[in-house]
């Protein structure tokens, strides 16, 4: 099916669908109720209570980027299936590491990631997968320019899928196993979503951008305050903001925790679909655009119809910088210089980094263009490293086209290549030392500690494109670009004007897919894989549970503080293993920090006595003894990336149960997929009864049920015992994954 082809399939009878959805809820709907409810399967007899409910939907599309693509394919192979039964794209941006520049950085990635390549081209070609090839863009940007569209629903094996909110997209962010039963044809299966409202009034002016809304939004919500809701968008401040200007508030949302975020159709989006070659789509959306946004009662009276209410006055929202180590820290930019002194943070910024998923646009580029114009035009040069990253190929090459690219570099700027590169920790620096604190700025998504360059010591802040040029400019994390001035070369002061830039290219864009494989079926193409690949490695299914309760199982790890997946399975220099469970896992929890003792990465081998071992080596050592352990974590455990290796090496590695005070959402769902428990403290306070040498005692396991809390028994080194009781949110369907070892396990099952 072509992509024109799924649009019009929704369409087709969209309106019919909404009508019927709106007689089954008894009430007016929001725009994202909307799109859910004519996309479950099937629409009548289920349940659909916010937050409580588990519902079957059937989305119109899967994406992958390569790094999670690997062990997703690796999956759907174990299926049986011989093509897939949803229209999917693989998309090569993760593995390119940003260095000296784009094309140099390219030819490297070729030569070093070939085999990985090779493998994702073949099983593509071989079960009928779009295939973009690296240099082709960002996952995101890409399925902006391509395939998103209003109304339509996907998943995407990223967590910052929902970037087509942009484009009025139900898009979610999901482990490659969810992406599985898609490409089976299987339901994807969710908690039926709360929904939070953001308000937007008025219209953005000066050096604010779309950036800066989700800053905000994400300094009230904090990294977990979104989770198990949708967040729309709604009011007249939405009209004012550019398509990918929505696209970059939706695609930080997953900083909050939130299943998605979407805003409604309106003109800009209509815009942009002309402007990328997609006149039919817009034509297509305009007739059913009454039902492409909340219903008018929803909007009259929002605090009936949403969860939560946000009230944002765009006229009065400051530009915002977050940061450093978490994306809720957010503080107005004029706030910034009393931060630095008060926190010490080095002022002295290392590096200033635009691009990313969230920030790549042709409206991103013009704008940070206009303000190094500008500085030039008044003789300031560039006071710290300007990187730029442009979103996919078609920016690059309109911009290179428009002459913004010429303007990068002539301030000194290194263009790199059309991929992740630093924001997903894909960066090898020159100019810093391993422990040197440093500034550094970017307008990407995430900045998490050692997320960017691997070095804890760095010190990460989010702005937009637009505050990092003037941070660039600067030198400088306390300037403040509206209100204090830059001295130039001949010692003149100079205050930046404020940015412009048009959302659109008035030529549209250069269309470019020389990076794109349309999708094929051929079943006699072999799958790539060396026999003795250090990269890649078929899998085998784990095994199932075999009916007992676990005794006395061992703590391995005990997180102290934030454990996102980037702690317990850091990306940089692993990301070339994301094919080979086996050599992966030997990264598992080594960014976590010890509850018992404060070191990073390293715990006590209670069999052997043997202190300050890596948790791998461990973990090595109690599954050779047939020894399956717990883990035991913080609040918002699993925050940050969909990546599925954060669940699938535990397990691999004979994990049982992780027990925390509370899971991000995602990473929940990848463990139960891959049979491991996920139990919540019914009392957070429990979490502190844990001790290093403690065992640990699961029970009750084979009158596992929904919604029936758990019992765990703690037998303490000293000899004493003590008994919790822990929650979980497993569904019937869910326990089965678990006894049968995995969700994979079941489907295969199934299939056969």
């Amino acid at each position: 099916m072509t992509p024109t082809e799924v649009v019009q399939k929704v369409y087709s009878d969209y309106k019919q669908k909404v009508e019927k959805a709106r007689k089954l809820a008894g009430r007016p709907l929001t725009y994202a109720e909307k799109v859910l409810m004519t996309h479950l399967n099937p629409m009548e007899g289920q349940e659909l209570i916010r937050r409580k409910s588990s519902v079957d939907l059937d989305p119109d599309r899967v994406a992958m980027q390569d790094a999670t693509a690997q062990m997703a394919l690796l999956q759907f192979m174990s299926s049986g299936i011989n093509q897939v039964q949803a229209p999917s794209t693989v998309h090569c941006d993760h593995l390119i590491r940003a260095h000296v520049g784009a094309d140099k950085d390219m030819e490297v990635a070729q030569n070093e990631n070939k085999e990985v390549y090779d493998f994702l081209q073949s099983v593509s070609k071989k079960y009928g997968i779009g295939f973009w090839k690296p240099g082709a863009g960002i996952i995101h940007q890409v399925v902006l320019e391509n395939y998103a569209f209003p109304g339509g629903m996907m998943i995407g094996t990223d967590s910052h899928t929902p970037n087509a909110g942009g484009l009025g997209m139900v898009a979610i962010g999901v482990g490659g196993a969810d992406a599985v039963d898609v490409m089976v044809g299987q339901p994807f299966g969710l908690r039926w979503p709360g929904v939070i409202g953001v308000h937007l009034k008025g219209k953005m002016n000066g050096w604010t951008s779309a950036k800066d809304v989700i800053l905000k939004v994400c300094g009230t919500l904090t990294v977990k305050g979104g989770t198990g809701h949708i967040v729309e968008y709604f009011g007249e401040g939405t009209q004012s903001i550019s398509c990918t200007g929505k696209g970059t508030i939706c695609n930080m949302g997953a900083e909050h925790g939130a299943t998605t975020s979407i805003f409604p159709y309106d003109d800009k989006m209509a815009g942009y679909l002309k402007a990328t070659g997609r006149s039919e789509w817009a034509d297509m959306a305009d007739q059913v655009a009454s039902e492409l946004c909340a219903d008018p009662e929803v909007l009259a009276n929002p605090h009936d119809y949403y969860d939560q209410v946000i009230e944002i006055d765009l006229d009065k929202l400051e530009p915002h910088m977050v940061g450093p180590h978490t994306p809720d820290l957010a503080r107005a930019v004029s706030d910034m210089e009393a931060a630095v002194q008060k926190e010490g943070y080095p002022n002295k910024i290392s590096a200033a980094l635009i691009g990313s998923c969230t920030n790549s646009s042709y409206e991103d580029m013009d704008r940070a263009q206009s303000i190094l114009d500008h500085a030039m035009a008044n003789g300031l040069e560039l006071k710290t490293p300007l990187m730029i990253t442009p979103g996919s190929e078609q920016v690059f090459n309109t911009i290179k086209r428009d002459g913004q690219m010429a303007t990068f570099e002539k301030a000194g700027a290194i263009v790199l290549a059309n991929a992740c590169g630093p924001c997903i920790g894909q960066w090898k620096r020159d100019d810093i030392k391993e422990g040197e604190s440093n500034s550094i700025v970017s307008s990407f998504n995430r900045n998490f500690r050692a997320r960017n360059d691997g070095n804890v010591a760095t010190l990460s802040f989010i702005g937009s494109p637009e505050m990092v040029t003037a941070y660039a400019l600067s030198g400088s994390l306390s300037f403040n670009p509206m209100t204090d001035t830059l001295t130039n070369k001949d010692g003149q002061e100079v205050k930046l004007t404020e940015p412009k830039g048009d959302e659109l290219p008035s030529k549209n864009f250069e269309m470019a897919a020389e990076g794109f494989i349309p999708p094929t079926t051929d079943g006699n193409v072999d799958v790539l894989i060396a026999k003795d690949s250090e990269r890649l490695q078929k899998l085998e299914p784990f095994n199932a549970w075999d009916g007992n309760d676990y005794l006395e199982l061992p703590i391995l790890m005990k997180a102290q503080g934030k454990c996102t997946t980037d702690h317990i399975s850091p990306a940089g220099k692993w990301l070339k293993y994301r094919g080979h469970l086996d050599n992966i896992s030997n990264n598992m929890f080594t960014g976590a920090t010890n509850a018992f003792t404060g070191e990073i990465g390293h715990g006590t081998n209670v069999l052997t006595g043997e202190t300050g071992v890596a948790y791998p080596a461990i973990a090595r050592d109690y599954k050779a003894k047939n020894t399956g352990w717990v883990a035991v974590g913080d609040e918002n455990y699993g925050e940050g990336s969909s990546r599925e290796h954060a669940a699938m090496e535990p397990r691999f590695l004979n994990a049982k149960a992780v027990i925390v005070k509370s899971f991000a959402r995602i990473h929940e769902t990848n463990l139960k997929k891959q049979g491991v428990l996920p139990l919540i403290f019914e009392n957070p306070a429990d979490y502190d009864k844990f001790g290093q040498n403690d065992r640990v005692s699961i029970v009750g396991l084979s009158e596992l049920a929904p919604e029936k809390p758990i019992t765990v028994k703690i037998k303490h080194d000293d000899g004493s015992e003590s008994q919790i009781t822990v929650k979980h949110t497993l569904t019937d369907d869910q326990i089965e994954w678990f006894k049968a070892g995995s969700a994979l396990n079941k489907i295969a099952k199934d299939l056969n």
